[in-house]
């Protein structure tokens, strides 16, 4: 692995006095660019929804690009395929096809000529048209034809008796010689026109849609197969430290489970990521650029721990020399920071190095991480996070020199309260459940007193409120 070269406009160094929150996320800010586009598949395939007698494609008929390659330190079973699902459409998308791409029925029935109904007279019945039918079918005059639901209307039909309106009994497979039709409906009733909900050439999609399934469900249906998009970012994580064994491991005295790959983890993928590698690593150097060294295919890379003032610091062991930038932001959880690039594979990546308590590496992501990922990902012009206005519902103290980023918990009323008895200690992994985001207290206040506003950083965004309750009912 070629050795790092400095963020760029900045020497590897100590500073001396903290960083403030804004100064650090200028250098977070300094790496973020959107992900080159790339051409995927919609979804990746799914052997469960092959039709019948059909094989799975080829890698080159469903965007070969995006297959994941069996390189050195990923194993391929459990890889997450590359495709468009909550990744950003680089370009307009225009419709190839239109919706609906013939004239057909919206209901079962049968299809007719207004001009040769009589209620009360039958008229013979042609034949059946199934939806799928690719046959071409031609309404005699005073005739009809038993027609389904999607199926393409005759030529010279111009209405569609609903089958509830006629002497014919519903579900039975063979059409009726004849039909009486007993409700005349409106001349051109129960038919979509071709095109009526888009045109070809209509725009469809605009470049920087996220692409949830109803994008894509608009997509497969104006003639797409595969989009050009920036993707979900891959990201590696970090977690160091001897004293971590895995979670549920038995603990010898000393040891703690690792918490930190699983939050980081659930965290990059709630982000919109995908999580390309974990290695958790002791604290020998060595081993360490060994995992690193055999990384591919990864946009970001998160680390947790190993970047403090201690004799067993292995990530700023291993990355300083390699010119990722260590030091020390005025923020509480968090100081201990590290910004730069790696070198993977072809390229260098974005490296952000967070502090190894739990509750730090949670604010550290909410704060920087998440929004570099969001920019990485086409879906953001800025790293900093969306804020809202809130009400502290009671009082808690912070450190006046330091921006506070404290734990909270939205209550009924709209105020915030936080959600431990310690405020924002760094250790207090096991009450970040009942955390709906985080309180920014700027430097300078030593005090929040109910009333107060603040900004609040929404952690749990996306989640209704009535799901949340569950935190205050168990405070109250």
């Amino acid at each position: 692995m070629r050795a790092n070269e400095p963020l760029a406009g900045h020497e590897p160094l100590t500073v001396e006095g903290p960083l403030t929150v804004n100064e650090h996320r200028a250098l977070v800010d300094a790496l973020a660019a959107p992900l080159a586009p790339l051409t995927l598949p919609l979804l990746g395939d799914d052997p469960a929804t092959q039709p019948t007698g059909v094989g799975s494609r080829s890698s080159a008929q469903t965007g070969g690009t995006a297959e994941p390659r069996p390189d050195k330190g990923f194993p391929a079973p459990g890889r997450p395929a590359r495709d468009c699902l909550g990744a950003v459409l680089a370009r307009d998308m225009d419709a190839r096809l239109a919706v609906p791409p013939f004239t057909n029925s919206a209901m079962d029935g049968f299809a007719v000529r207004f001009a040769d109904v009589t209620p009360g007279t039958p008229l013979p019945v042609a034949g059946d048209i199934p939806a799928g039918d690719t046959s071409p079918h031609e309404l005699v005059a005073g005739t009809a034809w038993r027609i389904m639901t999607g199926a393409p209307l005759p030529a010279g039909a111009d209405t569609v008796v609903k089958v509830e309106h006629t002497d014919h009994a519903p579900g039975v497979r063979r059409p009726p010689a004849s039909v009486t039709i007993t409700e005349l409906p409106r001349r051109g009733a129960n038919i979509r026109q071709a095109g009526e909900d888009v045109a070809v050439g209509t725009p469809v999609l605009a470049a920087g849609t996220l692409l949830d399934a109803t994008a894509l469900a608009a997509a497969a249906s104006v003639g797409y197969r595969e989009l050009a998009v920036h993707p979900r970012p891959r990201v590696g994580i970090v977690t160091t430290g001897a004293e971590l064994v895995g979670a549920g491991d038995e603990l010898a005295a000393g040891q703690v489970p690792d918490s930190n790959s699983v939050l980081l983890r659930g965290l990059v993928r709630g982000a919109g990521a995908d999580v390309a590698a974990v290695v958790r690593t002791d604290d020998d150097p060595q081993h360490l650029r060994e995992a690193l060294a055999g990384w591919h295919d990864v946009d970001l890379v998160l680390t947790a721990g190993g970047i403090s003032a201690g004799a067993y610091e292995v990530v700023r062991q291993v990355l300083e020399p390699m010119g990722v930038r260590f030091h020390h932001v005025a923020q509480q959880p968090g100081g201990p920071q590290g910004v730069g690039t790696l070198g993977v594979a072809e390229g260098r990546v974005p490296v952000l190095c967070l502090p190894g308590n739990p509750v730090s590496v949670f604010v550290s992501f909410h704060v920087y991480a998440a929004g570099l990922i969001a920019v990485l990902a086409g879906r953001a012009t800025t790293t900093a996070p969306r804020t809202v206005d809130v009400s502290a519902g009671e009082g808690w103290s912070s450190p006046p020199a330091k921006t506070q980023f404290i734990p909270l918990r939205l209550a009924s009323d709209g105020a915030v309260h936080p959600i431990h008895r310690l405020g924002s200690g760094s250790h207090l992994v096991a009450s970040l459940p009942l955390a709906d985001g985080l309180g920014v207290v700027p430097a300078g206040v030593g005090r929040v007193a109910p009333g107060d506003r603040l900004q609040f950083i929404d952690t749990r965004a996306g989640t209704p409120l009535s799901a949340r309750r569950s935190s205050e009912d168990f405070h109250e």
